[in-house]
């Protein structure tokens, strides 16, 4: 891979890594394993959802309204999954 290209893949790589802590978070949460009542889980969660909020708006805006099923950190994970192959493909 070209050394241009290679700062993109590592931020989508980091990128990937919050959506996944993000998605499995929410999870915790749902499920009361995580409260967000202790202070270090609401700031993490907190700050995880102003990361990828600029990111999953716009993806929100194009998804149907699924109830309480949100579609939206799968969307991204595959855009980000396709914006990688593109630079690994370009790359080389």
């Amino acid at each position: 891979m070209a050394p241009i290209f290679a700062i993109p893949y590592m931020i989508l790589n980091v990128i990937w890594f919050f959506i996944i802590a993000h998605f499995i978070m929410s999870w915790l949460i749902a499920f009361n394993v995580l409260n967000l009542k202790q202070p270090v889980v609401s700031q993490i969660w907190q700050g995880l959802n102003r990361m990828l909020d600029p990111i999953y708006q716009p993806i929100r805006r194009f998804l149907p309204n699924m109830g309480g099923l949100d579609l939206t950190p799968l969307a991204s994970l595959l855009i980000v999954a396709a914006l990688q192959y593109t630079l690994v493909y370009y790359g080389n």
